[in-house]
């Protein structure tokens, strides 16, 4: 790893990031484009011509074409050759997750098995385990599923009460409780079961096999959205688990949880990022088609700022996504390096990242959101109907803000994740903090305008920061150890630092592309500074609600001119950056940046 390249997760708030460090997707190898080819073939073939009969949940469909995708090696890109995978890196995986998430309810079959349900074995799996699951997890020969949500513990994953009892013989734990919403449910053959052994405080994981008996389920859970993807509630009635099956340690269940989550957090943002550029190729060539007063609606401002705002978001959280990416593969190439055990640093790699794994999640879902609900408006009236592409996105969208931790909690884990990471000295917060506050005492430093590629926006990018860092200063040293309760607050200081890393990330994209001279440079550029300069607006909001949920009298005011001060900008005609954007579009007829 390059010294610019050595950047701890969480550390972009205090630290600039030169474009350098950052990849970008435009540098994926020939061999990565040629898997994402034939993931995208798959779905033009397989999966885009059988959605009525998906959602229709018709016998044996959704796990034949499991079996068809095993057979294409889709289900093992991260797989160890080893084990009949492909061995690829993180971020080829984050690719294969973009390029299957336009697939509706198969990309969720998908990635729950590739993910959540294949992991925990790859990861935590000792060698036996390892040796007979993962190869056929692999191949799609056995679908797999995660067993955690139940009744009553939902967000609080830990407080579940399954429960584990070692049977007289010692041979076998016999487990019993109730899962719900569980995907692949209705197909696996495997299942990842948290349950609790006697009257131990955290959960331990097990792999289950459908065939150990003792299993029931009710009938497919009636779903807004993804009506495709089996989702049953499943009993366990003494089910015999072989004690060999425990995975990793007694009480590890929950570690097992919150780790591979991380991974499935950041792999759903790539997902609805596949999702949404589906979306947006659909609404840009309706508005092509769609003539209201002698005119395509492409040709009216309105439609176009849709179309341009929808691009641009999508473009940002795209760049976010694989500058994380790339942050893993790289924390795992160190800790190799260092003599790590693998499976162990892929673990630890994702962990390191566990805060851009959060932001992920919430922005490109949030992103996603935005964009199915303008594409229904592109449509208008043809929107709201059933035989118009718009409402299956629409509808499986919706569950992404759910998905892997709701979007709130994910919002208070960003912080809390931050504010223990500096408790620990593992991030040095308070320092800048301070500094930032002492910053607010002096004249201002105006200095001389620099003129080089990107400099007024960088500036913005390190003022954004500062006032995350003045905000979030200023609430630890008024509330204390009360701040954990102050979850309106604790957002307001998350959507700062999730706004200012999808905005720095963007950026430095766009400024990567620039100084490779790419055809998409201006494009990028355009869409780098509309969405920064909308972000300077949500941070300066969500700022200010924070100030004043706790600042008070002339110590309030100071820190509001220091609000003012750190979210400044001279001014950018932001409308004729997106007219630039939505005319790229019209003139392609696609997505194609």
């Amino acid at each position: 790893m390059s010294e610019n390249k050595a950047i701890k997760g969480g550390e972009f708030v205090i630290r600039e990031t030169p474009y350098t460090a950052i990849f970008i997707p435009e540098e994926f190898d020939e061999e990565a484009k040629m898997i994402r080819q034939t993931c995208l073939d798959f779905l033009d073939t397989e999966v885009l011509n059988k959605l009525d009969r998906i959602d229709a949940q018709e016998e044996g469909l959704m796990p034949g074409l499991m079996d068809k995708a095993g057979e294409l090696g889709m289900l093992g890109v991260s797989i160890p050759e080893e084990y009949g995978g492909f061995g690829k890196n993180f971020n080829t995986s984050m690719l294969v997750a973009d390029a299957v998430g336009g697939g509706f309810s198969f990309a969720v079959a998908l990635s729950a098995h590739t993910g959540i349900g294949t992991l925990p074995i790859l990861y935590y799996g000792n060698a036996e385990q390892k040796a007979k699951y993962i190869p056929k997890l692999a191949t799609g020969e056995w679908k797999a599923s995660y067993c955690l949500t139940e009744p009553n513990a939902g967000s609080d994953a830990n407080s579940g009460r399954t429960s584990a009892k070692l049977n007289a013989e010692g041979t076998h734990y016999l487990i019993n409780g109730q899962k719900m919403w569980i995907t692949n449910g209705g197909f696996a053959d495997i299942f990842i079961v948290f349950a609790k052994i006697d009257n131990d405080k955290n959960l331990t994981a097990f792999i289950v096999e459908k065939d150990f008996g003792g299993i029931t389920m009710n009938p497919e859970e009636h779903k807004l959205g993804i009506k495709g993807s089996s989702t049953r509630q499943i009993f366990f009635n003494d089910c015999p688990v072989p004690v060999e099956n425990m995975l990793s340690d007694r009480e590890n269940g929950f570690k097992i949880a919150v780790n591979i989550l991380n991974i499935g957090r950041i792999k759903l943002g790539a997902a609805t990022n596949g999702s949404a550029r589906m979306v947006i190729n659909h609404a840009v060539q309706y508005a092509n088609e769609r003539v209201q007063f002698n005119l395509p609606i492409s040709k009216f401002g309105a439609i176009r700022y849709k179309l341009a705002e929808m691009a641009t978001r999508l473009f940002a959280v795209e760049s976010a996504s694989y500058r994380a990416g790339q942050n893993i593969d790289d924390a795992y190439d160190a800790l190799i390096a260092g003599g790590m055990e693998e499976a162990k640093a892929k673990l630890k790699s994702v962990e390191q990242f566990a805060i851009e794994c959060a932001i992920i999640k919430v922005w490109c879902s949030e992103m996603l959101d935005y964009v199915v609900d303008e594409g229904v408006q592109i449509y208008g009236g043809m929107g709201y109907s059933a035989d118009a592409p718009m409402e299956r996105a629409y509808r499986d969208s919706r569950i992404n803000r759910i998905f892997e931790g709701t979007n709130e909690v994910n919002r208070l884990l960003i912080v809390d994740m931050l504010l223990k990471r500096a408790m620990k000295g593992e991030l040095d917060l308070m320092g800048p903090a301070q500094a930032v506050a002492g910053e607010l005492l002096a004249i201002p430093d105006f200095g001389e305008e620099d003129d080089a590629p990107f400099a007024a926006e960088k500036k913005i990018i390190a003022n954004l920061k500062k006032a995350g860092l003045l905000i979030a200063g200023a609430a630890v040293q008024k509330l204390m150890m009360s701040l954990s309760k102050e979850e309106e607050i604790l957002m307001n200081i998350a959507d700062i630092i999730g706004y200012v890393y999808i905005a720095e990330s963007v950026l430095l994209r766009a400024e990567k592309l620039v100084h490779t001279a790419s055809e998409k440079a201006d494009y990028a550029t355009d869409m780098a500074k509309i969405y920064l300069y909308g972000a300077i607006d949500k941070i300066h909001v969500a700022g200010k609600e924070a100030l004043y949920s706790f600042g008070e009298g002339d110590e309030l005011n100071m820190m509001l001119v220091g609000l003012r001060r750190f979210t400044k900008a001279q001014p950018f005609n932001i409308k004729d950056a997106r007219q630039r954007i939505a005319k790229k579009l019209i003139d392609e007829g696609k997505y194609c940046f």
